[in-house]
């Protein structure tokens, strides 16, 4: 049995369908709350497989549910996590991403689960090193200015390598910007929603990015494959963020982002939209975290990850023209 947490979320659902389509049995785990029917929707093609999940309420701070749930499991992949750049939210998030990880390890010792695959960020790298590419070996920097998301997804880490030296099989990801189908009001699939309700700013930064459908190659063939103990960077391409943002505009047939937000615009625009969201309620994409983080320049290596699996990474343009094109068929389905 391969159990997964988080499966209804952007990585998680894909994850599912990907063990599914490999023909392996799936424990799905979902908090009671949560919506499944994203994670159907990547099952259109092979709707039977769908009806083979087993779906289990489960809760990463409920113990007692994760040792039901992990009952019998040949590996569990651990994808629940809170992506936030919201103030207000960092204690649930460092809750959900520390504790809960620290639960999901000791379950999977107490249960005597052979392998943990654990999906990390490259959030929890050095990203002020000199060289070109970021790679596997610049681990974390207590001196750099983290996001508070950073800092809770490298206290998971260190629950996972904790893990690995009292006896637990663990592989890591670090993925970089995931991009798939999801909730369109959080996370990546947020900036799919900005963009269509008319985003004008532009900033100068860069960053790796990824498909959810890679992301789920890559764990599912790291555990069969039986690597332990090793961690790898995942990114197709590093790209500027203004590439991906006019590809997601044309792909909408919305205008693309026209004006440059230097430190002074992203600086004001974070607090606008905190005004702004104060007012409405609404939950905000751009944060001061969010804002920092739209001006640096980083990039990204792929060659660990590429050698040892022999893996080729589906093209960024063709994610974005992917998601984009299933953003319209829901806009269009609930207009």
């Amino acid at each position: 049995m391969h159990v997964i947490t988080g499966a209804t979320g952007l990585a998680g659902s894909h994850l599912v369908y990907e063990l599914c389509r490999r023909g392996l049995r799936v424990r799905a785990l979902r908090r009671a709350s949560s919506d499944t029917a994203p994670a159907r929707r990547l099952f259109s093609e092979n709707p039977h497989l769908f009806e083979q999940i087993e779906w289990v309420a489960a809760d990463v701070l409920d113990i007692p549910s994760l040792e039901d749930a992990f009952e019998g499991a040949e590996a569990v992949y651990h994808c629940a996590a809170s992506v936030s750049f919201v103030p207000a939210e960092l204690q649930d998030m460092q809750k959900i991403n520390v504790d809960g990880t620290a639960n999901v390890v000791n379950t999977c010792l107490a249960k005597g689960v052979p392998v943990l695959c654990h999906m990390s960020s490259v959030a929890t790298l050095d990203r002020t090193v000199a060289e070109t590419l970021i790679h596997e070996g610049h681990s974390w920097n207590a001196g750099l200015e983290n996001s508070n998301y950073a800092i809770s997804k490298y206290g998971a880490e260190r629950e996972v390598w904790r893990g690995m030296a009292e006896g637990l099989g663990t592989v890591v990801v670090n993925p970089a910007i995931i991009l798939g189908p999801g909730d369109w009001k959080r996370s990546s699939d947020a900036i799919f929603r900005k963009i269509w309700e008319g985003l004008p700013y532009y900033s100068d930064g860069s960053t790796g990015w990824v498909d959810a459908r890679d992301v789920a190659t890559v764990m599912a063939s790291l555990v069969e494959k039986g690597i332990r103990g090793e961690r790898f960077i995942l990114i197709a391409e590093n790209l500027p963020y203004r590439t991906v943002f006019d590809w997601v505009a044309d792909s909408l047939g919305k205008s693309r982002p026209s004006i440059h937000a230097n430190a002074f615009l992203r600086a004001m625009a974070w607090r606008l939209e905190a005004l702004k969201c104060a007012v409405t309620g609404a939950r905000p994409l751009i944060t001061r975290e969010t804002a920092q983080s739209a001006g640096k320049k980083v990039k990204f290596s792929n060659g660990k990850i590429r050698s040892s699996l022999d893996i080729e990474f589906i093209p960024v343009r063709d994610s974005v023209s992917r998601t984009c094109a299933l953003f319209l068929e829901d806009i269009n389905k609930a207009a």
